[in-house]
């Protein structure tokens, strides 16, 4: 394979890998830390742990049922 073709792979493969942590929910934590970094004075940012605690509580504090 040339240089250029490895390239665009490479490329490739880290754009479906990115898309794919971001539809699973695996790089909810790494948005959140980008979004931090953009909001200024918003507070103390969450370890990994009470993020994900947090992301707990919030799905399952609220009714989830049809009837």
């Amino acid at each position: 394979m040339q240089p250029a073709t490895k390239s665009i792979m490479s490329r490739l493969l880290r754009r479906i890998w990115h898309g794919l942590r971001e539809w699973c929910g695996d790089a909810a934590y790494e948005s959140y830390l980008r979004s931090k970094g953009t909001l200024s004075g918003s507070g103390r940012t969450l370890t990994p742990a009470e993020f994900y605690v947090e992301q707990l509580n919030r799905r399952y504090s609220r009714p989830n049922r049809c009837c």
